[in-house]
């Protein structure tokens, strides 16, 4: 589902606070401070864990897979269910994924990223941790853009801003993410 994402102009600054958002500090575990947030987090892992067992088989994999969604999204004020949704529509759970347009890795990253903001090696976009920590970071980006209106910034992320198809997609896959309970 990549678009033609077009690279725009950055101000040193974004460009300065965008690359200290996604130095490579590799996940930690998460710490609460109280029992019902590491419960919710912990049921949350289970639940997601089953839903996505079609896509992942090996346990292992699933589980530091679910930890770095959770842990990227949060990091950047994001829905884990959100961020679940996109990767579903842009790459379909593959780490490998390549779009027409040249974009990367489950969150479908494009290269020009790793220049503007990372050390210009696109190829570390297909790292799991790094992909998921760039698309994340460039999401919350452009939802700071467009003022918190996530129809224009997954838009803007997909390269079709204007067009409903792609935040349609990502807003319905979204729903599938949830707990229940939530909307």
């Amino acid at each position: 589902m990549a678009g033609a994402q077009v690279e725009e102009p950055l101000a040193d600054a974004v460009r300065s606070a965008l690359s200290a958002a996604i130095a490579f500090d590799a996940p930690p575990k998460p710490q609460f401070s109280a029992i019902e947030p590491r419960l919710a987090y912990l049921r949350w892992l289970g639940e997601m864990s089953e839903r996505i067992k079609k896509n992942k088989s090996e346990a292992q994999t699933r589980l530091e897979f679910l930890e770095t969604v959770w842990y990227e999204s949060v990091r950047a004020g994001l829905e884990p269910a959100l961020v679940l949704g996109l990767i579903q529509v842009e790459s379909g759970f593959r780490k490998y994924a390549i779009s027409v347009a040249g974009a990367r890795g489950y969150m479908q990253v494009m290269p020009f990223w790793s220049r503007l903001i990372g050390d210009g090696q696109a190829s570390r976009l297909f790292h799991m941790q790094t992909n998921l920590r760039f698309g994340c970071v460039i999401l919350r980006h452009y939802l700071d853009i467009e003022k918190g209106d996530l129809y224009l910034a997954l838009g803007r992320y997909n390269g079709s801003r204007g067009r409903p198809e792609y935040p349609n997609l990502v807003m319905g896959a979204r729903k599938r993410w949830l707990m229940p309970g939530k909307t």
